[in-house]
């Protein structure tokens, strides 16, 4: 009785997936896959003879699943494009809370400056006063940053990197607005458009390294000099001993 119950209450083994008999339309299946593959350039022609022979001479799916195992299904979606490359790191200075929206100057004067985050829209309003703005060590909210200068007496400056999309399209009534500032910038590089109005003012807009590369470049300047330095000190000293060793040998010349 209890060898009875053991049998009837055993599972039957299940087939083994891979080992499976294939059928004609499974193998032509596999075989439309390898056409659009060579189709798309992703086999060459001879990759794609050795698989289509063995897609028609396969006998189980565990032939069959090896030969398409590294190309997409037909229909399916695509890969994603690898991001492009963003060699000047401006990717990881966009986004971020916002560190002022606004900066007025009464008789006075504001900066914005160091490391602080550009929100979309700033608004910077001078009577009598002046006001900087300086982008260079600046994140920014979002790729495209509107800056609305209002001078009225006064002067607003800003300053950013040589590679910042720039555009500047204010007006200038008995004063100055600056549009020499404006320059494409690199790909992927923030787009910062400067607009408004000087009214017996002015608003400027200039290009300058930030400090690191300021000082990285002054090294690199000091570092070429000296080396020309020490150049110039070795050819002299070569200089003397070439007329040394000549005069010795016309002194030689001489005794003999």
């Amino acid at each position: 009785m209890t060898s009875a119950g053991s049998s009837q209450g055993a599972s039957p083994d299940l087939p083994d997936p891979a080992g499976m008999r294939a059928s004609d339309a499974e193998r032509e299946r596999i075989a439309e896959v390898l056409r659009e593959a060579v189709a798309e350039g992703r086999l060459d022609m001879e990759e794609f003879d050795e698989r289509l022979n063995a897609a028609y001479t396969a006998r189980t799916h565990g032939e069959l699943e090896p030969l398409v195992r590294d190309l997409p299904v037909p229909g399916g979606a695509a890969p994603a494009a690898p991001a492009p490359a963003d060699p000047s790191g401006w990717r990881e200075r966009i986004g971020g809370t916002p560190t002022s929206s606004m900066g007025i100057a009464i008789m006075g004067g504001f900066q914005r400056k160091g490391t602080w985050t550009v929100p979309r829209r700033f608004t910077a309003f001078t009577l009598m006063g002046g006001g900087e703005i300086d982008l260079r060590e600046a994140r920014f909210e979002d790729r495209e940053v509107v800056i609305r200068c209002f001078a009225l007496m006064g002067g607003v400056q800003i300053t950013v990197e040589p590679g910042v999309d720039t555009h500047v399209s204010g007006i200038g009534v008995m004063g100055g607005f600056d549009h020499s500032g404006g320059v494409e910038g690199e790909p992927g590089a923030p787009r910062v458009t400067v607009t408004g109005l000087a009214l017996f003012g002015g608003v400027s807009v200039e290009r300058k390294l930030r400090k690191e590369e300021q000082k990285r470049l002054k090294e690199e300047r000091r570092r070429v000099k000296a080396e020309r330095r020490d150049e110039l000190r070795t050819e002299r000293r070569e200089e003397r001993e070439e007329r040394r060793l000549s005069l010795e040998k016309d002194r030689r010349r001489d005794d003999y």
